[in-house]
């Protein structure tokens, strides 16, 4: 099923629902959509799990409004997804700064609606570099990712996706075809909505809402990721979240979900079941 989902503010949210099992809710990353999760999609319905995907305001073929691009509306629209669709037990992934809605969302919505969570190559805790997070991302790699964007937002996306899965001189881990299917997902994002996130996911402290994970957490990161290094991240988020499970993807970017897809639809299975 495909549907569009009313948020509060009332941009339209679209939404892919399949499959009649247990419940496992994708929150795909920047500047992506949900079809980013296709491989782990696939693998999920032909395991038995009931899969939606959604696409993040102002991106996909949701609505691209003006305004909402931060992490308390961001969580305020996933609840309008579960609520909508009326799910519980559900597993929530979260991937980059598809993590960030998860820590909102269980702050702001409990996790009555949720049975576990999964956090991959996410940007919780804190991304951006300061005095008490000095393994994070300086300010100015995100101000010149913005004025990348506002020069030539279509260059921009070409050479992210290189970054984004570890493409380099001689290693090439997905395919040209791949790389342009990123290109397209990437390209379909309200350039606003490309500029602003870039604020949400790299200046929200998500430190405070980590008391919130009271539900099995699985977090999953590549030790390679050039876009959310993994100490600012994973390991941290794996240190302040009780009980949760880390695994590290030795030598893995940040798109792991198309370098190391079968590793990722393993341990999620796993994990879920």
């Amino acid at each position: 099923m495909m549907a569009f989902i009313d948020a509060r503010d009332g941009t339209k949210l679209h939404v892919k629902d399949a499959g009649t099992g247990r419940p496992v809710v994708l929150i795909h990353g920047w500047p992506l959509t949900g079809d980013m999760f296709e491989y782990q999609t696939l693998a999920l319905l032909e395991s038995g799990y009931r899969v939606i995907t959604y696409d993040r305001r102002g991106f996909g073929q949701s609505g691209h409004p003006l305004l909402g691009y931060d992490y308390d509306t961001f969580a305020d629209d996933l609840a309008a997804v579960l609520e909508a669709l009326d799910v519980s037990g559900v597993t929530l992934v979260g991937f980059s700064m598809g993590g960030g809605e998860i820590a909102r969302y269980l702050s702001r919505h409990g996790a009555a609606r949720i049975a576990k969570v999964a956090l991959v190559s996410s940007v919780v805790p804190y991304l951006l570099k300061s005095d008490d997070n000095p393994n994070g991302v300086d300010q100015s790699v995100l101000d010149d990712m913005k004025a990348q964007i506002r020069k030539d937002r279509f260059a921009f996306l070409g050479s992210f996706a290189k970054q984004f899965y570890g493409v380099g001189l001689v290693s090439s881990p997905v395919s040209k075809e791949l790389m342009d299917w990123t290109f397209i997902l990437a390209v379909m994002a309200s350039p606003k909505a490309t500029l602003n996130c870039i604020d949400a996911f790299g200046k929200t402290d998500f430190r405070p809402d980590l008391s919130a994970f009271t539900v099995p957490t699985l977090i999953i990161h590549g030790t390679s990721d050039k876009v959310v290094p993994i100490d600012a991240s994973g390991r941290a988020a794996a240190e302040a979240i009780p009980g949760a499970t880390l695994v590290e993807y030795d030598g893995e970017p940040h798109g792991l979900f198309a370098t190391a897809p079968e590793r990722l639809i393993q341990n999620l299975i796993q994990f879920i079941a």
